[in-house]
């Protein structure tokens, strides 16, 4: 049974407040007190590590490029886009400032877990539509409350989702290969809840601009499903398919370079277990049997290499190899 009676009386916890505030009482007498202390909540995910922003915002801007050409191509239309820094936020906050009707898309984005999503104001889709069917891009103004997106409305939302997963796909394959699935469509951002209201999201928006109209396409993905792939995030490191010819002249001079490295061969005989009772036991004279194996072992820093044969060169003691092996596979404890 645990007692929940408290340790000090009302009296002496007042007692104490007292001798803490006439300075009777030394409160900086315990350890590590020059220690800064920071608070930290546990139950809050740190946005400070993992996921480089500035990596984000590279993939981003080869985006651009990409959406532009697409959108010229298949609307007739070449928008202005102005990028503004990806930003890690609260989905919750994000939400909020979402005013409807909008084309909410929700897509799958695989290898990455979960669902992430397309926001694309109306103003971008009544320019572009404007523009397919041979005008300037004149916008119509926000989409009235209650309003749903006519099929044609809807067939150039289609249109702008396919290039801009396009562009995205091509955007991220110097970091990792991407597929973009569309799952559902909302025109209320409230019923598209692709993660909870606490949980940290990636927001990428795009400013479009046209000759007769602006607005903005957002990416949002979830903070933990950019996790998986933030070493690659975080690195930066942008890598070819090994073909270029500075990767063929830097291979050939590494195997060049390493090739008058010295290494120390080790040749095993034998090997044969005992107890220490029978090492400590062992006199001058005494004979270890043990099965001769067919081959000897070749090792390099205890790595096996070789199966060789002992024999003679001359005056000199030599091995014959065999044939090759390769490391044992490591056995989980």
């Amino acid at each position: 049974m645990f007692d929940n009676s408290p340790l000090l009386s009302a009296d002496e916890l007042a007692a104490l407040s007292a001798a803490v505030d006439d300075g009777s009482l030394e409160v900086d007498s315990g350890y590590n007190t020059d220690a800064n202390v920071r608070k930290h909540d546990l139950a809050a995910e740190d946005s400070s590590l993992g996921i480089n922003v500035v990596s984000l915002d590279m993939i981003n801007e080869r985006f651009i490029r990409l959406f532009r050409l697409g959108m010229l191509e298949v609307l007739r239309t070449s928008p202005r886009i102005n990028p503004t820094r990806a930003q890690i936020a609260r989905f919750g906050d994000y939400i909020k400032e979402l005013r409807a009707p909008l084309s909410v898309n929700i897509i799958r984005m695989s290898p990455l877990r979960g669902y992430a999503m397309a926001v694309i104001e109306p103003t971008v889709v009544f320019s572009s539509l404007d523009s397919f069917f041979g005008g300037f891009g004149r916008g119509v103004g926000q989409l009235p409350p209650g309003r749903l997106f006519t099929p044609t409305e809807t067939r150039i939302i289609k249109i702008i989702l396919q290039v801009f997963f396009r562009s995205f796909k091509e955007a991220w394959a110097p970091i990792t290969p991407v597929e973009f699935e569309h799952v559902s469509s909302e025109i209320n951002p409230q019923f598209a809840q692709i993660a909870d209201e606490n949980d940290l999201v990636v927001v990428s928006r795009f400013e479009a601009e046209a000759s007769q109209g602006a607005g903005f396409v957002d990416m949002v993905i979830p903070y933990v499903a950019l996790k998986p792939v933030r070493d690659l995030l975080r690195s930066r490191v942008q890598t070819g398919d090994g073909d270029e010819e500075s990767d063929k002249l830097w291979r050939h001079e590494l195997a060049e370079a390493t090739r008058d490295a010295e290494l120390e061969l080790l040749v095993l005989l034998g090997k044969l277990q005992l107890s220490l009772h029978e090492l400590q036991t062992m006199q001058p004279g005494d004979v270890l049997h043990f099965k001769k194996p067919d081959h000897a072992r070749a090792l390099i820093r205890d790595i096996p290499v070789f199966d060789v044969e002992i024999g003679a060169l001359g005056s000199q003691v030599a091995v014959k190899i065999i044939d090759s092996v390769g490391p044992s596979p490591t056995v989980p404890a």
